[in-house]
């Protein structure tokens, strides 16, 4: 009888590392040139920034350039379903409906004029929603909180302000993810975001040393938590839909995989 057994068609069987074009072999070789790839490539962005399109595409096209020298399938939207490795984690948004959803979340983004035009305790109440809407699609297999800090780093300059991720740790963004998916309480992101919103530099005094510091405020750590495969069961083991994205319609649950 063949096996039912789920194979992570990201994952390198000999290693148990996600495939990668540098040899890495260890997940501690992987991690450090995975950063240091990364870093360069937004060193390029920040003198070259990707047009500004607010959807999924952009988001696309944030993750191929970070990730173009670790990853084969840098910049392609994931073909498992995902979620964190913490206790009751529920999943990211099943693979049948990431294309939906994106749209969705990009239209609402539209609506709010891409939070251009708000005061401060507006512009940090809608970010943190949109933020949510955008996180729950979740889209990549790996490096999809990176892709996300240049995303809103992005959104938020174009609106007038500026986000310092250096005062986010990787537990703090992951928690205040989970309450606003899982409880819809937005509270924590928005407690988050509070400390790192400011107003943004003018552009024409955006010199060598603002550009500087723009990189420093994106800063990638390494990733708080890891995902995990669902184990098997019932329709209620699942990955589900939430609110607006699924209510009362049908998806498949796509395949279940691995995410860091």
């Amino acid at each position: 009888m063949a096996s039912t057994e789920f194979v992570d068609p990201y994952l390198d069987l000999e290693t148990g590392l996600l495939r990668n074009k540098v040899g890495a072999r260890t997940q501690v070789a992987l991690d450090d040139a995975e950063g240091d790839l990364s870093f360069a490539r937004l060193m390029q962005l920040s003198d070259r920034p990707l047009k500004a399109t607010g959807d999924l595409e952009e988001l696309r096209a944030i993750h191929g350039h970070l990730f173009q020298d670790v990853y084969e399938w840098a910049g392609q939207v994931r073909t498992v379903d995902v979620r964190k490795n913490v206790e009751g984690a529920e999943f990211f948004l099943p693979v049948s409906m990431i294309g939906r959803a994106a749209g969705y979340a990009a239209e609402e983004l539209r609506a709010d004029n891409g939070l251009r035009g708000f005061e401060r305790d507006r512009f940090i109440e809608r970010l943190a929603y949109h933020y949510d809407q955008f996180n729950y699609v979740h889209p990549f297999r790996e490096g999809n909180g990176r892709t996300q800090r240049v995303f809103w780093n992005r959104v938020a300059r174009d609106a007038g302000w500026q986000l310092d991720w250096r005062g986010v740790h990787g537990s703090t963004n992951d928690q205040a993810c989970r309450a606003a998916s899982e409880q819809r309480d937005f509270g924590p992101l928005r407690e988050m975001f509070s400390r790192i919103v400011a107003p943004a530099v003018a552009p024409a005094e955006r010199d060598g040393a603002w550009r500087a510091a723009e990189r420093a405020r994106l800063s990638f750590p390494t990733p708080a938590t890891w995902a995990t495969q669902q184990r098997p069961g019932g329709p209620s083991s699942g990955p589900q839909a939430r609110g607006t994205y699924g209510a009362g319609t049908g998806y498949g649950t796509g395949t279940q995989g691995v995410e860091r």
